[in-house]
């Protein structure tokens, strides 16, 4: 390490002597007023919106489907009480480019009890009626109610939109009526047929009415079209977590305990892992050097050993590039140097990882002492859980506000009238009909022209600006109170007896209290940042299909800068809450003294920051895999002693994969408290070395083996018999 006169100015002076100071300052005030005085009014605001979504909104429109009359399917207290599914009148018109515009088929939206579950025609029923009944009963349930007329001739059943001009087999789908598909040998079928009337007196394919049921989902569902066959294997998925829920439970609890003895045991195994994969690298590199040597000696002897790669020039198959001795050459050079690299950055950086690994130690340590801090992550969990439930609720509310709307839809795509707001008690009296045959005044969606509407969009903005600001304030506080918990520790002189009581519950105080305006800056900055890169990523889709070859690469180019900019901020913002929870000082000198702290020592942050993600990474790895293997052999019955106790399952890797995922959740949260432990630990070994020199006055706070690896000393005071006072190293 420079000597503190050694250290360029531009780096920062180093810390300053506080001959006081012990750890975490108790003695502190409150930071960043003014955006804490923000952040409340924020948060007030927050309120009110959502206050006055809840007064305008109505989930039932996002919920319930609404006909072209705008009235809720299955609504109580209407004539639609009992008829929860909307029908689609003639459903291949919404094979029209204006369905992805409006949002809106153009056709006549009906509330029905059921789906059809057979292919009919209106003149099929005529035909029929004469002979029997029962035709017109059946199909009069999909035309308008009130209508009782079956000798009406189809051009003015159209015209008067009384009846559909078909009906094919459908089943329920998110309470719309889609054409029940069936793939049979390759084949797209309806009802095992490939081919239908459409009423009008052609014949049409099965294949029309798939691509009108994508217009109708990409407009509605957001191109959710594979869901259409998927609600069998919906039931028995179902069926497979409600039989094996208990068991993915008590995976995630041994996840949960197998984490915390991972964590614990760190202290014994982190040095070993690291360096039984160090040298397993070497080694691995090392066999590859023999093997291209081994291969390169047997390609020489052999006949036209000398041909080279420019002689065979670009193929496309790679192996014929393994055919040559000068290929393996490359591959022995490249991996020799790679080799010496890994040598001589090793036997430079070897204190270095040392210290890196004595950090980990310590940092186990650390939460063996203060094991309340592994489940802290349960309170940040629900605090996120609060802001994403009050934001998705208020986003739901914002979206549902407002009057229906109706405007004209028309399958002709040269009607001057098309998209124009309607009347539909007042639209047969109008020329529209005449001008454009077949347009329709259906309804559109949900808005109005007040203030309050004509923001709904900015509203929607603002809502999901304060949410990240919430989000990343919460993540903050957790961060801060953990930090200010670790430096507790680091800074106790004589562990664990130096230790405060109730550490985390202080520093959870001393966060809110003091420092939520600071917390509160360094959430904006980064929720700012994320905002621009949600709109960014809504362009880019957006965009897609564009040709501007510029336009892509400058859209592009910005979201790699704001990704990059997104988690520089971070990294400096985890290691500001840390100096804020040590020194209590406002969040613009917290960041900067930490980042002029971390360049005054820039190679040991590369080194630690390495190390520690490479560990976590691997016991992340361990656990999950650990516990994948485990739930294989009991969800598959492989483990005598209880397989009769384990459901049998229609799927048994859908468990299996949740139990996966949840144990990497679980033990990432376990290793995220890990992590900040390291972190601040380190932050605090390197103010200690720059604040301290081990004399009496000023002793090193790091633990023992941290002052070996340095060749670092305490020096204390005691009396001999004489009363003379001398000088002993600790």
């Amino acid at each position: 390490m420079a000597r503190k006169s050694d250290v360029p100015s531009y780096y920062g002076e180093p810390q300053k002597f506080d001959p006081t100071f012990r750890g975490p300052i108790h003695n502190r005030s409150c930071t960043d007023v003014l955006c804490c005085v923000i952040f409340i009014i924020v948060i007030l605001g927050y309120i009110a919106l959502g206050t006055v979504a809840w007064i305008h909104g109505d989930p039932r429109k996002v919920v319930y489907p609404t006909d072209s009359y705008g009235q809720f399917c299955g609504q109580h207290g209407t004539p639609n009480a009992n008829k929860a599914i909307l029908f689609y009148f003639n459903i291949l018109h919404c094979a029209n480019p204006a369905v992805l515009i409006n949002l809106q088929c153009p056709t006549t939206l009906l509330c029905v009890s059921k789906c059809p579950d057979r292919f009919a025609t209106y003149l099929d029923m005529q035909y029929q009626y004469r002979y029997n009944k029962s035709y017109w009963e059946y199909y009069r349930q999909f035309c308008k109610p009130g209508f009782d007329n079956p000798r009406k001739s189809i051009a003015q059943v159209l015209q008067d939109e009384d009846c559909p001009s078909m009906i094919v087999p459908s089943r329920p789908f998110l309470q719309r009526c889609f054409p029940e598909f069936i793939t049979r040998n390759g084949t797209l079928t309806v009802a095992n047929r490939t081919d239908f009337k459409d009423g009008l007196g052609k014949t049409r394919s099965v294949t029309d009415l798939r691509e009108a049921a994508k217009e109708v989902q990409n407009a509605w569902l957001g191109g959710i079209v594979g869901l259409l066959d998927a609600k069998e294997v919906g039931i028995k998925i179902f069926e497979d977590y409600a039989s094996s829920w208990y068991w993915i439970l008590l995976g995630l609890v041994i996840t949960m305990l197998v984490s915390l003895a991972f964590i614990l045991l760190l202290r014994f195994t982190a040095g070993v892992l690291l360096w039984l994969v160090i040298f397993g690298v070497i080694a691995a590199v090392g066999y590859g050097i023999w093997h291209c040597y081994w291969e390169f000696s047997i390609l020489k002897e052999k006949p036209d050993a000398d041909i080279t790669i420019s002689n065979i020039g670009f193929q496309t198959d790679f192996r014929v590039y393994l055919q040559l001795s000068q290929t393996w050459f490359i591959f022995m050079i490249s991996l020799a140097v790679t080799e010496v690299i890994i040598i001589v950055v090793l036997i430079f950086l070897r204190r270095r990882v040392r210290i890196a690994i004595a950090l980990l130690k310590e940092g186990s340590k650390a939460i063996g002492y203060i094991m309340s801090t592994l489940f802290y992550p349960i309170i940040t969990f629900l605090l996120l859980a609060i802001c994403i439930a009050y934001w998705a609720v208020t986003a739901v509310f914002l979206a549902s506000s407002g009057d229906a709307v109706y405007k004209v839809m028309s399958t002709d795509p040269k009607c001057q009238y098309s998209n124009i707001t309607c009347d539909p008690e007042t639209f047969n009296k109008t020329n529209v009909t005449k001008v454009c045959p077949g347009a329709q005044c259906t309804f559109a969606f949900y808005g109005g022209e007040s203030i309050y509407h004509r923001y709904i969009f900015i509203l929607q903005l603002c809502n999901l600006l304060v949410f990240l600001w919430l989000v990343n304030f919460t993540i903050a506080l957790g961060q801060c109170t953990l930090a200010g918990a670790f430096a507790s520790y680091y800074w106790a002189l004589q562990k664990p007896a130096d230790i405060p009581a109730c550490p985390l519950f202080s520093s959870f105080g001393r966060a809110v209290r003091y420092h939520t305006g600071s917390l509160a800056f360094g959430a904006l900055i980064l929720s700012i940042v994320q905002f621009f890169r949600i709109i960014l990523e809504y362009l880019d889709h957006k965009l897609k299909g564009a040709h501007n070859a510029f336009a892509r690469f400058l859209l592009c180019c910005l979201k790699c800068c704001f990704w990059c900019l997104e988690h520089f901020i971070r990294f400096m913002n985890r290691n500001a809450y840390i100096m804020i929870a040590i020194y209590g000082k406002n969040f613009c000198t917290s960041a900067r003294e930490a980042f002029f702290l971390l360049m005054r020592n820039v190679v040991r942050v590369a080194v630690l920051d390495k190390v520690t993600d490479f560990l976590l990474f691997l016991g992340k790895l361990l656990i999950s895999g650990s516990m994948g293997v485990l739930a294989f052999f009991v969800f598959t019955h492989k483990i005598p002693v209880i397989q009769e106790e384990v459901p049998s399952l229609n799927y048994y890797w859908l468990p299996l994969l949740t139990v996966i995922f949840g144990s990497y959740l679980v033990a990432h949260g376990f290793f995220n408290v890990y992590a900040m432990c390291v972190d601040t630990l380190f932050l605090c070994f390197l103010v200690d070395l720059e604040r301290n020199d081990g004399s009496a006055a000023r002793p090193y706070f790091m633990s023992s083996t941290l002052r070996g690896i340095l060749n670092k000393r305490n020096v204390r005071k005691r009396e001999d018999k004489r009363g003379y006072r001398v000088r002993k190293k600790k």
